[in-house]
């Protein structure tokens, strides 16, 4: 496997890929691990959660220049995404056990009713390239600390970070085969996730690898968590802080050069302040610095890939052809890299690509609305539910409509993000089941009822 810096084009590492029987060993060895790792106590593998929080703080940089020369992040963002990963492990290693302690349950007189979580077994998790530390983390945290051993999957473009992870589990103590990256093809994965040795998996990815995995899982009665992206609506109400919201709203769809599955996509505007609120959205995007993520000052870096930034120029040029208006940006950057410029559209049709689609990279669909309705109807007018963020001055009035909106999350007042002291997750075409807080450790594990007369 090769790693590309998508800022230059230039190869920046390559990797030996894992064979058959390289897969094969490391599902052996997985099994062996877990056969000793679910019966230790979860206070020493709080312990080792502890440690890999230290190993991410000491080695942030390294690791943060690696991410950016392979994916393209700022690499402010790149030492915030390792810093954050260093969080979540602070958290698993004080909750844990907490979030997995036995429930008691009402039963007749002289008799003891309890709910353990006992660990599956090995899961596979299959990750994306967008945030190659965090998406593996905040898989790894929970569901090894709760006894499993984990095999990653992780997207092709970001062999680097796949091998650092292996490594901070590594340095922090875990015994052999807890953890365990497999540098395998996409045409591979089918088989290790239909293999009796695994027993659940994990995957934040696009809607038809979602499906595939899905489908491989159910046909073995597995046990799937899927997160699928999104197409997050933005509402901006008439009562809203209108400098609160355009900040927000700029770091909401540019963060990662807008390559987040919850990213503001669709930016639903009340009428009486639609105009000032675009005019300044389009000031801030047009300030934005766009260039080199290794320097320090760069706001938006390259897209992850050339080929992934044509196809969002597709995107960008069929809703034109269709009747949208660009306000500013439209064209990829007459530079070397795969660029994007911070991009802003009026006139969306309803049908387009910008419309109904997932935009993967810098890319606002602006609508206006003339009432709260209209502005909820235009939120739910997607397949998707993942987040959304609502703007609005009256509380009473964000926490009635976050009601309203059909996605797995709704901030009020905040960018839509994940936070490792709330669950995360989608609902249609977004997929199905939580991450993070105490309902993601408890996803894969067997709620195993003990009743004693």
């Amino acid at each position: 496997m090769e790693a590309h810096n998508p800022a230059t084009g230039e190869r920046v590492g390559t990797y030996e890929a894992d064979d058959d029987a390289a897969a094969e060993a490391a599902l052996d060895a997985a099994v062996e691990a877990f056969a000793s790792w679910r019966d230790r106590p979860i206070t020493e593998r709080e312990e080792l959660l502890a440690s890999a929080a230290d190993v991410l703080r000491d080695n942030t940089r390294r690791y943060a220049e690696t991410m950016t020369e392979e994916m393209g992040k700022p690499i402010d963002e790149a030492v915030a995404e390792v810093e954050k990963c260093a969080w979540a492990c602070d958290h698993y290693a004080e909750y844990a056990g907490a979030y997995l302690a036995a429930e008691t349950h009402p039963s007749p007189p002289g008799t003891e009713v309890r709910t353990l979580y006992d660990p599956l077994g090995p899961v596979l998790a299959v990750m994306p390239w967008n945030f190659p530390y965090w998406q593996v983390i905040r898989f790894a945290a929970p569901y090894l600390t709760a006894g499993n051993v984990g095999l990653l999957k992780h997207a092709s473009n970001v062999p680097g970070c796949a091998t650092a992870l292996e490594e901070v589990f590594r340095e922090a103590g875990y015994p052999e085969g807890v953890f365990q990256t497999l540098l395998i093809e996409s045409d591979q994965v089918e088989d290790v996730l239909a293999d009796d040795r695994v027993r659940a998996a994990t995957l934040t990815g696009s809607g038809p690898a979602g499906r595939a995995v899905a489908e491989t899982a159910g046909a073995n009665l597995k046990k799937t968590v899927l997160e699928l992206g999104g197409s997050d609506p933005f509402v901006v109400l008439e009562d809203a802080d209108l400098d609160a919201a355009v900040d927000t709203g700029v770091l909401a769809r540019t963060q990662n050069g807008g390559q987040s599955c919850i990213a503001a996509k669709r930016f639903v505007v009340h009428t009486e302040v639609y105009d000032e609120y675009v005019d300044r959205l389009v000031d801030a995007f047009e300030a934005l610095t766009v260039g080199d993520p290794m320097a320090e000052d760069t706001d938006v870096g390259p897209q992850a890939d050339p080929d992934l930034m044509a196809d969002l120029h597709e995107q960008v040029e069929s809703s034109v052809d269709a009747g949208a208006s660009v306000l500013t940006g439209g064209e990829p950057l007459d530079r070397e890299g795969a660029y994007y410029p911070p991009t802003v559209l009026t006139d969306v049709p309803e049908g387009c690509p910008t419309d109904d689609e997932e935009t993967f990279g810098p890319v606002a669909a602006v609508y206006e609305v003339a009432n709260e309705r209209e502005a909820v109807a235009k939120a739910n007018d997607t397949r998707f539910g993942l987040g959304a963020s609502l703007w609005t001055e009256d509380r009473d009035r964000g926490r009635r409509l976050a009601r309203e909106i059909d996605a797995g999350c709704v901030y009020v007042n905040e960018m839509t993000k994940s936070d490792p002291r709330v669950p995360f997750g989608g609902v249609e075409d977004s997929g199905y089941g939580r991450e993070l807080s105490g309902a993601g450790i408890r996803e894969f594990v067997n709620r195993k009822t003990v009743w004693v007369e």
